[in-house]
């Protein structure tokens, strides 16, 4: 897992978020954003010997903390320029938090999102908008999606509310980190926040290192679009050529040039995680503690797991983002999440072609709690044996050897579909 000290150098100068300008945006949300909860988590801490209190955006007025930076933005648009109206591209929740905006201070919106947003944030988004707003899909990332609303916005000379890459967007997230310290009784040592664009990080890192510079702030990304550590490893904000867009809150292909500074001067870690981990992570908080997340929501008690030594004995607050998941999703988030945890395998087995040969690898190879989630067979004239795709769910990652054994003493011929990815993609 990579984890890595930021230990910044050649820092250029460049515009950044303030304490003053968090707490000013604090004033200016007072009315309009909730200020959520942060309860300690008894599960979380009995599990790895801290005190843990997670911190509840996701139960914030449009479900994720990207009203604040949106609101505060928006808000502070003179009236001389609210007539050309506002745009934005989104992967979701802050599409919400400008069409929330809009509506409440009845300004005219445009908000791209991309094509592969999941219905139910693209729902929210038109219904939070109360006719203020007009939703474009576009793309199949983010940044395709910007690249449209950039192209609008030199058209209609529209404001663009960038999801990440503003000052006043980063100060409206910060007033997270204000009122974390406010409800905490206690210091606070560890704090873990997801980390996409930048903006969420960079805003709540500015306000802890000047309010409580003692905290270590471990920044967390999906592994599959870690942007962030790519910028801090080249030494310079770049872009990564594909990403995986599962992860919809944190997935960016670059991050933002503030974001990027801001980050790489105040982050002290900077870890990526596995999709399947994050999925795992927000199924157990689902059947444990009620709690509906999305997975970029899930992203820093995820990385928990990863700070285990380090954390025992201290006070962490772990940042729940958001908890706009759509419920069509969870068979996808399930098999990403078995997966990871090691506890479904793929297989090709070259099955003979007679009556009994499936009852006898089911009684030969699988054990009693094995089950198969999978099978298709196509009959082959001709042929001795034709080739069966066979996914088979097992209770724990530790039947995995077992039942490669159990294959090969049969004398089955078999291929693992697993770590195969140009055929494994076929299949999941």
């Amino acid at each position: 897992m990579d984890q890595s000290t930021n230990t910044p150098a050649d820092k250029a100068d460049a515009p950044a978020p303030s304490v003053k300008g968090i707490t000013d945006a604090a004033s200016r949300l007072s009315s309009v954003v909730i200020n959520t909860p942060l309860s300690t988590n008894s599960n979380l801490s009995e599990k790895y010997n801290a005190d843990i209190s997670l911190k509840r955006e996701d139960l914030q007025a449009v479900r994720s903390f990207k009203i604040r930076g949106a609101y505060n933005k928006i808000c502070k648009i003179p009236n001389s320029k609210r007539h050309n109206g506002v745009v934005c591209a989104s992967a979701g929740n802050h599409s919400q938090g400008v069409a929330f905006a809009c509506a409440a201070l009845q300004i005219k919106g445009v908000i791209f999102m991309p094509a592969s947003t999941p219905a139910q944030k693209v729902k929210q988004t038109r219904s939070y908008g109360k006719g203020f707003v007009e939703v474009v899909l576009v793309g199949d990332t983010f940044d395709e999606a910007q690249a449209e609303a950039l192209s609008y916005q030199a058209e209609s000379q529209a404001i663009m509310i960038h999801a990440f890459d503003d000052i006043d967007v980063m100060e409206g997230q910060g007033t997270v980190a204000l009122e974390i310290l406010q409800a905490s009784k206690r210091s606070i040592d560890y704090l873990f926040i997801p980390v996409g664009g930048g903006g969420l990080a960079s805003g709540v890192a500015t306000y802890f290192k000047s309010q409580s510079p003692h905290t270590i702030i471990v920044g967390v990304e999906p592994e599959g679009a870690a942007s962030m550590q790519a910028s801090f490893d080249a030494g310079k904000n770049i872009g990564l050529d594909t990403i995986d867009s599962f992860v919809d809150g944190a997935a960016v292909k670059r991050p933002g040039d503030l974001g990027y500074q801001v980050c790489r001067d105040k982050l002290d870690h900077l870890v990526a995680v596995p999709e399947g981990k994050a999925c795992a992570t927000l199924l157990e908080l689902y059947n444990e503690e009620g709690i509906v997340v999305e997975p970029a929501g899930a992203l820093s008690i995820a990385a928990l797991d990863f700070f285990a030594e380090e954390i025992r004995d201290k006070h962490v607050v772990c940042l729940i983002s958001g908890g706009n998941n759509d419920i069509d999703r969870t068979e996808e988030i399930k098999e990403r999440a078995l997966l990871y945890e090691g506890r479904k395998h793929y297989f090709v087995i070259n099955l003979a072609q007679r009556a009994g040969a499936l009852k006898e690898f089911v009684v030969d190879v699988l054990g009693p709690e094995d089950d198969i989630v999978f099978f298709e067979y196509s009959k082959k004239t001709n042929r001795t044996h034709g080739p069966a795709i066979v996914g088979i769910e097992t209770p724990s990652d530790k039947n995995f050897l077992s039942l490669k054994a159990k294959i090969e003493k049969c004398g089955i011929k078999y291929e693992y579909l697993n770590n195969n990815d140009s055929l494994f993609r076929y299949i999941v």
